[in-house]
Protein backbone atom coordinates (compact mmCIF):
# COMPACT_ATOMS: atom_id res chain seq x y z
CA UNK A 1 0.00 0.00 0.00
CA UNK A 2 1.34 3.40 -0.95
CA UNK A 3 1.89 6.11 1.62
CA UNK A 4 -1.31 8.09 1.93
CA UNK A 5 -1.40 11.64 0.65
CA UNK A 6 -3.18 14.74 1.76
CA UNK A 7 -6.41 12.87 2.47
CA UNK A 8 -4.92 10.95 5.39
CA UNK A 9 -3.36 14.08 6.86
CA UNK A 10 -6.62 16.01 6.43
CA UNK A 11 -8.57 13.22 8.15
CA UNK A 12 -6.06 13.11 11.01
CA UNK A 13 -6.36 16.89 11.32
CA UNK A 14 -10.12 16.47 11.70
CA UNK A 15 -9.68 13.76 14.35
CA UNK A 16 -7.25 15.91 16.33
CA UNK A 17 -9.47 19.00 15.93
CA UNK A 18 -12.36 16.99 17.37
CA UNK A 19 -10.19 15.89 20.28
CA UNK A 20 -9.12 19.50 20.76
CA UNK A 21 -12.73 20.59 21.15
CA UNK A 22 -13.49 17.95 23.76
CA UNK A 23 -10.26 18.49 25.74
CA UNK A 24 -10.65 22.28 25.58
CA UNK A 25 -14.26 22.14 26.74
CA UNK A 26 -13.23 20.14 29.82
CA UNK A 27 -10.36 22.56 30.51
CA UNK A 28 -12.42 25.72 30.06
CA UNK A 29 -15.02 24.42 32.51
CA UNK A 30 -12.31 24.76 35.15
CA UNK A 31 -10.16 27.75 34.06
CA UNK A 32 -10.27 31.00 32.14
CA UNK A 33 -10.42 30.39 28.37
CA UNK A 34 -7.58 32.84 27.67
CA UNK A 35 -5.32 31.02 30.14
CA UNK A 36 -6.31 27.73 28.51
CA UNK A 37 -5.35 29.17 25.12
CA UNK A 38 -1.97 30.28 26.46
CA UNK A 39 -1.21 26.85 27.89
CA UNK A 40 -2.31 25.13 24.68
CA UNK A 41 -0.16 27.49 22.60
CA UNK A 42 2.88 26.84 24.80
CA UNK A 43 2.42 23.09 24.36
CA UNK A 44 2.16 23.48 20.58
CA UNK A 45 5.32 25.62 20.53
CA UNK A 46 7.34 23.14 22.60
CA UNK A 47 6.18 20.09 20.62
CA UNK A 48 6.83 21.69 17.22
CA UNK A 49 10.25 22.99 18.30
CA UNK A 50 11.17 19.48 19.45
CA UNK A 51 9.97 17.95 16.18
CA UNK A 52 11.99 20.45 14.15
CA UNK A 53 15.07 19.97 16.30
CA UNK A 54 14.91 16.17 16.10
CA UNK A 55 14.31 16.33 12.35
CA UNK A 56 17.17 18.78 11.80
CA UNK A 57 14.83 21.30 10.23
CA UNK A 58 15.60 24.37 12.34
CA UNK A 59 18.32 25.34 9.85
CA UNK A 60 15.51 26.06 7.36
CA UNK A 61 14.89 29.40 9.08
CA UNK A 62 17.46 31.04 6.82
CA UNK A 63 15.29 30.19 3.79
CA UNK A 64 12.30 32.19 5.04
CA UNK A 65 11.76 35.12 2.69
CA UNK A 66 10.43 38.49 3.89
CA UNK A 67 7.15 37.84 2.05
CA UNK A 68 6.81 34.41 3.68
CA UNK A 69 7.65 35.91 7.08
CA UNK A 70 4.95 38.59 6.74
CA UNK A 71 2.32 36.05 5.77
CA UNK A 72 3.39 33.67 8.53
CA UNK A 73 3.05 36.48 11.07
CA UNK A 74 -0.40 37.29 9.68
CA UNK A 75 -1.31 33.60 9.81
CA UNK A 76 -0.06 33.39 13.39
CA UNK A 77 -2.14 36.40 14.39
CA UNK A 78 -5.20 34.89 12.73
CA UNK A 79 -4.53 31.55 14.44
CA UNK A 80 -4.20 33.22 17.82
CA UNK A 81 -7.40 35.19 17.32
CA UNK A 82 -9.19 32.03 16.19
CA UNK A 83 -8.01 30.08 19.22
CA UNK A 84 -8.97 32.84 21.66
CA UNK A 85 -12.45 33.09 20.13
CA UNK A 86 -12.83 29.30 20.00
CA UNK A 87 -11.90 28.77 23.63
CA UNK A 88 -14.22 31.59 24.74
CA UNK A 89 -17.05 30.05 22.70
CA UNK A 90 -16.35 26.66 24.31
CA UNK A 91 -16.46 28.25 27.76
CA UNK A 92 -19.93 29.63 26.99
CA UNK A 93 -21.47 26.96 24.78
CA UNK A 94 -21.73 23.25 24.09
CA UNK A 95 -18.80 21.73 22.22
CA UNK A 96 -21.26 19.93 19.93
CA UNK A 97 -22.63 23.30 18.81
CA UNK A 98 -19.49 25.44 18.92
CA UNK A 99 -17.36 23.12 16.77
CA UNK A 100 -19.71 23.04 13.76
CA UNK A 101 -19.94 26.83 13.72
CA UNK A 102 -16.14 26.98 13.91
CA UNK A 103 -16.07 24.69 10.88
CA UNK A 104 -17.78 27.40 8.87
CA UNK A 105 -14.12 28.22 8.30
CA UNK A 106 -14.31 25.53 5.59
CA UNK A 107 -16.91 27.63 3.79
CA UNK A 108 -14.91 30.81 4.25
CA UNK A 109 -11.72 29.14 3.00
CA UNK A 110 -13.51 28.13 -0.20
CA UNK A 111 -14.80 31.67 -0.72
CA UNK A 112 -11.50 33.34 0.17
CA UNK A 113 -9.54 30.90 -2.01
CA UNK A 114 -11.78 31.74 -4.96
CA UNK A 115 -11.64 35.50 -4.38
CA UNK A 116 -8.01 35.97 -3.31
CA UNK A 117 -6.16 32.99 -4.79
CA UNK A 118 -8.16 32.47 -7.98
CA UNK A 119 -8.97 28.87 -7.10
CA UNK A 120 -11.96 27.32 -8.79
CA UNK A 121 -14.48 24.84 -7.42
CA UNK A 122 -16.82 22.82 -9.56
CA UNK A 123 -20.57 23.15 -9.19
CA UNK A 124 -20.44 19.98 -7.09
CA UNK A 125 -17.74 21.55 -4.94
CA UNK A 126 -19.83 24.65 -4.31
CA UNK A 127 -22.82 22.43 -3.54
CA UNK A 128 -20.69 20.65 -0.93
CA UNK A 129 -19.62 23.99 0.55
CA UNK A 130 -23.30 25.03 0.74
CA UNK A 131 -24.17 21.76 2.48
CA UNK A 132 -21.40 22.31 5.02
CA UNK A 133 -22.77 25.78 5.72
CA UNK A 134 -26.33 24.47 6.02
CA UNK A 135 -25.23 21.65 8.32
CA UNK A 136 -23.30 24.00 10.61
CA UNK A 137 -26.28 26.33 10.84
CA UNK A 138 -28.69 23.47 11.58
CA UNK A 139 -26.49 22.06 14.35
CA UNK A 140 -25.93 25.50 15.89
CA UNK A 141 -29.65 26.26 15.95
CA UNK A 142 -30.75 22.94 17.41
Amino acid sequence: MAVAGWQLWAFLAAVFAAATAIFAKVATDAIDPDLATLIRTAVVLVVLAALLAVGGKLNGLSAVTPKAAIFLVLSGLATGASWVCYFRALKLGDASRVAPVDKLSVVLVAVFAAVFLGERLTAGGWAGVALIAAGAILVARS
